[in-house]
């Protein structure tokens, strides 16, 4: 895919590389989290509101959205009641970003939300449940982009937190998104009471390839965008076994080839990130 060079305004990075997806609730009265180290702002209308207060929240990101503001917004599942109102609260919106659609558990749930909104229109999908990660590769071949809805994940399948346990959902993820030609993953969340946590569970999600986070607290993403992004040390290490690779008599086996791609690939974000 053809990836956008950072905003040179706000010096955010393209949505297919953004690390940090800061998911706020859109109350009424809401003042979008913008000038913050969060690379996406996403107006949460689903799980970030109470059901009484939904109907109010629609509309304020709507009238926000039509009125110059500008922003991803989660929207409720497509099975949702509430799905259907949401599309036409929101899919005229000059404003509206992209939509992260809540519980996606299939193709046609993507398939019927492109269908609501704008051409072009950039859709992450959360998947949030098993049936979602069996069907993973099908919801990645229809998305821009997969996030993992860690918590309702969880609570659907009755799995610890613990990263061993969870390490086959994200890699199924992780390896859907490449094989449907999507940027990797972006992982659930660390809690806001959870913050000492924020620094492991963010080396798990490098670790597993995923390459963002969904957030909930804007002072969690200098910690993200920092641990996801090339560290002086990778950046160094890659430079330095380019080097070794392209000395007459260097070494050359069958991993150079790999090794080469994974050295270019950490500068190549580097330079997307603007990272030095």
């Amino acid at each position: 895919m053809t990836v956008s060079p950072p905003d040179e305004r706000t010096c955010k990075p393209h949505w297919s590389l953004a690390r940090t997806w800061l998911l706020q609730p859109g109350l009424p009265g809401f003042v979008a989290a913008e000038n913050t180290d969060v690379d996406v702002v996403v107006l949460d209308i689903e799980d970030g509101l109470p059901d009484a207060r939904k109907a109010d929240g629609r509309r304020a990101v709507a009238e926000w959205l039509h009125g110059g503001g500008s922003a991803w917004v989660r929207i409720n599942s497509a099975t949702s009641p509430q799905w259907n109102v949401d599309l036409a609260a929101l899919a005229s919106a000059p404003g509206l970003a992209g939509v992260m659609l809540a519980k996606a558990e299939s193709a046609d749930d993507v398939a019927a939300t492109a269908a609501r909104l704008p051409a072009g229109t950039p859709i992450v999908a959360l998947i949030e449940s098993a049936l979602g990660i069996e069907y993973a590769l099908d919801i990645a071949r229809r998305c821009s982009r997969i996030a993992f809805g860690l918590g309702d994940f969880r609570r659907d399948t009755g799995m610890s937190a613990d990263p061993a346990v969870l390490a086959y959902p994200r890699a199924r993820l992780v390896i859907a998104s490449r094989a449907a030609g999507l940027p990797a993953p972006i992982d659930g969340p660390t809690l806001r009471d959870q913050s000492r946590h924020l620094a492991r569970e963010t080396e798990v999600a490098k670790a597993a390839g995923m390459t963002g986070r969904l957030c909930l607290d804007a002072a969690h993403a200098e910690t993200i965008n920092t641990l996801l992004s090339p560290s002086a040390l990778e950046i160094a290490e890659a430079r330095q076994t380019l080097a070794r690779l392209d000395e007459p008599g260097g070494p050359y086996d069958g991993s150079a080839g790999p090794t080469r791609a994974r050295a270019e690939a950490v500068l190549d974000l580097a330079a997307k990130l603007g990272v030095r």
